[in-house]
């Protein structure tokens, strides 16, 4: 059961942050959320919106006070953030980001927080929406979502407690995994999928007659493609902090593209048509699992 917290500390008032505040206040898991973002137009729309209760002038003040605190700063900006705040990182306050990518943000905790890693759960939320801003936060958006926590050794076992009990009260299913084998994972089902459709959308895009095939784009190219419209920056920033784990599922990709190429130069229409079944029925059986037991993304 989750406790109540008296103050919930948001660095980054967008949608991640921005959802997170109006879930707890929602299932009256806070009795105030102070927010702070660089742009103060944003810290404003916030309170205007009834997402934050006061707007604090630093990321140092949004932690003063607070019991509970989450970054949800780019991944390239989170290391500069544990600087802003370190002096205020407290035994028993807990520290949790909501980046998507972990090894990273987990070395820089260790290097900036030093012995006060103890209090920092590092999260990332399987959540969100192609609309970024503050604008779009919703109380939903973690519910019947998976966040998984990838504690490091050195993390108070209380803390991560109290972590799972707060994303299960607002209706996350929590999961725990090494910062690698996270890493690893979603450069396979997340990362890589989203350079695949950038890429590919380029592809056409770029081409003589690009326009008039794009005119001619149905609804399978839409459900493909649809990643692609993604934040730039978010996805620059993610693909080059996990590029090592993805350049290594781009080539296993270039692998399995490079044999149905052959097969097609070849004109083996059986051999073409074993590649298409078995990954026609892998995603039958994929799907239907995930339909059951509800983790489909």
């Amino acid at each position: 059961m989750a406790q109540m917290f008296k103050q919930l500390g948001v660095i980054g008032c967008g949608l991640m942050g921005g959802s997170f505040a109006l879930a707890l206040k929602r299932a009256g898991l806070v009795e105030r959320v102070v927010g702070y973002s660089k742009s103060p137009s944003t810290t404003e729309k916030a309170k205007k919106l009834g997402v934050i209760d006061m707007a604090a002038e630093s990321a140092l003040l949004a932690v003063s006070g607070s019991d509970v605190v989450l970054i949800a700063v780019p991944v390239a900006a989170t290391e500069a953030t544990f600087k802003a705040v370190r002096h205020l990182v407290e035994p028993g306050v807990l520290f949790m980001d909501v980046g998507s990518t972990k090894r990273d943000v987990v070395d820089a905790a260790r290097r900036v927080l030093k012995e006060r890693v103890v209090s920092f759960v590092p999260a990332h939320p399987i959540a969100g929406k192609e609309t970024g801003g503050i604008a779009h936060a919703d109380a939903s958006l973690y519910n019947g979502r998976q966040v998984i926590l990838t504690p490091l050794s050195q993390t108070d076992p209380e803390l991560v407690q109290k972590a799972t009990d707060v994303w299960a009260a607002i209706g996350s299913q929590v999961l725990r995994m090494t910062p690698e084998n996270h890493d690893a994972a979603f450069a396979a089902v997340s990362h890589l999928p989203h350079m695949l459709a950038f890429a590919y959308f380029n592809s056409v895009a770029r081409q003589p007659a690009g326009r008039d095939f794009l005119s001619l784009a149905g609804p399978g190219f839409r459900d493909f493609t649809r990643i692609a419209a993604s934040d730039p920056s978010v996805w620059r920033d993610i693909l080059m902090s996990n590029r090592e784990e993805i350049l290594k599922q781009s080539e296993r990709f270039r692998h399995t593209l490079d044999a149905m190429e052959h097969v097609m130069k070849a004109g083996n229409l059986e051999a073409l048509e074993d590649l298409i079944r078995s990954a026609s029925d892998s995603r039958a059986s994929w799907h239907m699992h995930t339909t059951k037991s509800g983790s489909g993304r």
